[in-house]
């Protein structure tokens, strides 16, 4: 009797189990939110394309590990759909696309630099999708009139005006300048941004010309660029741009009292590929950096914690293409999380009202939908390492004049 009591009581619990399962809500079982990114993972862009991805996926494994991102007692797992379109910008539009239309994906990030962002944002508007992008600064991105886009990087005049401001207070002496940069959309906007700042306050641009993309020689440019005797050199292109220029510097003997190099000076990619010498000394703008004293309400909290995260996973010290990156995934959680919700429409709204401090700094976005609350460090290479010298709150050294 006793056996068989048994056995009528596991019957009748595992028949109670299956009618539970019947019956249970369908928010009891793992959902999933899968965000889309289309990146240039192969190709001459592919050094920044892969440091892009690095910390969109930094993100994604942290809050994964976290438990997920609860909105409207729900929680939901972060899955990442990459697609590789080759530095052709062309293939980004039609990479994001396929992510909208065939891959399902609930909201996407954006791929590398000003012009292919502002390509992709046309269909992400068309379909209703939030886009967040970093490595995105260009106005010209913003300017549209688009709903669904918003952007991390602060615009282009926010890096050169206070760096402009600050030589020509600290180092009087700096006077002329010369400015040669990649014929593509972010590099002109930020050098364009740059003749500006140097007029306004007195310096004499004795330079300004643009390279082809794709070039593998400068020694016209600099050749003409060296005749006018320039004070401070201002160079605008991409890794890979950055490291054949320089090194044909030296080799051509192009030196003066400031050296500024955008995108990627403090990249590890750069420091690799040019001797120390040639490093040294060199400048950049960027739009974040670890030493930055944030406490954030973030999954990452603090720019060290963020980069001993990166540290541990890819052994190298995380410059603010990565950082960025991650911080898009930090405006996705924080928009879900305040809408309660994953529609698109609702998680567009949250977005445009945030108003938080993260280990990227203060979030708040202007009626663009662009960053509207930074204040980007200048970054100096002093010794093997990367130094910010500007901003006052968070700077770790002065600014050096001179370099080979």
């Amino acid at each position: 009797m006793h056996g068989k009591l048994k056995k009528l009581i596991a019957l009748a619990v595992s028949a109670g189990l299956v009618a539970m399962s019947l019956v249970m809500p369908a928010h009891a079982a793992e959902k999933t939110i899968k965000v889309g990114a289309a990146l240039p993972l192969t190709g001459p862009l592919s050094p920044e394309g892969n440091h892009q991805r690095n910390g969109y996926q930094m993100w994604a494994d942290t809050v994964n590990a976290a438990g997920g991102i609860k909105a409207g007692g729900d929680t939901y797992k972060v899955e990442m759909v990459y697609v590789d379109y080759q530095s052709n910008t062309p293939r980004a539009v039609q990479s994001a696309e396929r992510l909208i239309t065939q891959d399902k994906v609930d909201f996407l990030f954006a791929p590398f630099g000003s012009g292919a962002t502002k390509a992709v944002s046309a269909i992400t508007e068309k379909y209703g999708v939030p886009l967040i992008a970093p490595n995105a600064a260009s106005e010209q991105v913003y300017d549209q009139g688009f709903k669904y886009l918003f952007g991390v990087y602060s615009p282009n005049h926010t890096l050169t005006d206070p760096v402009v401001e600050l030589i020509t207070k600290q180092h009087p002496t700096v006077k002329k300048v010369a400015i040669l940069s990649r014929n593509d959309l972010f590099p002109t906007a930020i050098s364009d941004e740059l003749q500006k700042s140097a007029k306004a306050r007195g310096m004499d641009v004795v330079y300004y010309e643009k390279f082809a993309i794709g070039t593998v020689d400068y020694s016209a440019a600099f050749t003409k660029l060296r005749s006018t005797n320039p004070d401070w050199i201002f160079f605008a292109g991409y890794t890979n741009d950055l490291i054949l220029a320089r090194k044909q510097m030296a080799e051509q003997g192009v030196s003066g009292k400031l050296l500024t190099m955008v995108v990627g000076a403090a990249e590890v990619n750069f420091r690799n590929a040019v001797s120390a010498d040639l490093v040294d000394g060199v400048t950049t703008f960027a739009w974040w950096d670890a030493a930055a004293g944030y406490q954030g309400k973030d999954i990452f909290g603090t720019p060290d914690r963020f980069a001993q995260l990166y540290q541990a996973k890819h052994n190298e010290y995380p410059g603010y293409p990565a950082a960025g990156s991650a911080a898009c995934g930090v405006v996705l959680q924080l928009g879900i999380e305040k809408a309660g919700s994953v529609d698109k429409a609702k998680v567009r709204d949250a977005i445009a009202s945030l108003d938080v401090m993260t280990f990227w700094g203060p979030i708040k976005f202007g009626p663009t939908g662009q960053i509207s609350s930074l204040k980007p460090p200048m970054l100096q290479m002093q010794g093997g390492k990367v130094v910010v010298v500007h901003p006052a709150e968070i700077k770790r050294g002065d600014l050096r004049l001179g370099f080979k």
